[in-house]
């Protein structure tokens, strides 16, 4: 099971092979991609047009718009709510001297440099996965040591990207 939250409210999801449900009760979406990042979704005769505006997988925020409307959401699941019960999931992020694919995709953008002194949540590189463009950002402060991509380069998940100082 998964925990989005989104500004005072939170959802249960839970998905298998077949079926979606959301806090319990069966979810029937129909989901077209419109282009990359742009999506129509049709739930109980109502039509959403969505926009991923961000998505950061390392910690699990997405922005997006739903007619127009704009919406930070975060996932948790039921291992990512332990280790912050514990106090390991921001501690985890500062040790981070590797940055590796997410996902399996191509390089559109990279916009930082070697020797470059970054922020933790400034934007590395831009990966298109699945005719999505996904913003990869820094999981923590820190200087680039090396960028092991290239810009329109195919990358595999777990492909070491980028390394830290």
């Amino acid at each position: 099971m998964t925990e989005i939250t989104t500004n005072d409210r939170t959802y249960k999801v839970e998905q298998d092979k077949e079926n979606l449900q959301i806090n319990g009760n069966k979810a029937n979406l129909d989901i077209k991609q419109l282009r990359a990042g742009s999506f129509s979704v049709i739930s109980n005769n109502k039509n959403y047009q969505i926009e991923v505006i961000e998505a950061n997988y390392t910690t699990k925020q997405f922005t997006l718009k739903v007619n127009g409307k704009r919406f930070e959401l975060k996932a948790q699941s039921e291992l990512d709510k332990l280790l912050e019960k514990l106090g390991m999931d921001t501690q985890a992020a500062t040790l981070v001297k590797d940055l590796k694919a997410p996902m399996p995709g191509l390089i559109l953008a990279i916009q930082t440099e070697e020797g470059q002194q970054v922020n933790e949540g400034d934007t590395l590189l831009i990966l298109e996965a699945m005719k999505m463009e996904n913003v990869i950002k820094s999981p923590r402060e820190g200087v680039i040591k090396s960028i092991k991509a290239k810009t329109g380069e195919n990358v595999e998940k777990n492909q070491l990207l980028i390394t830290f100082e």
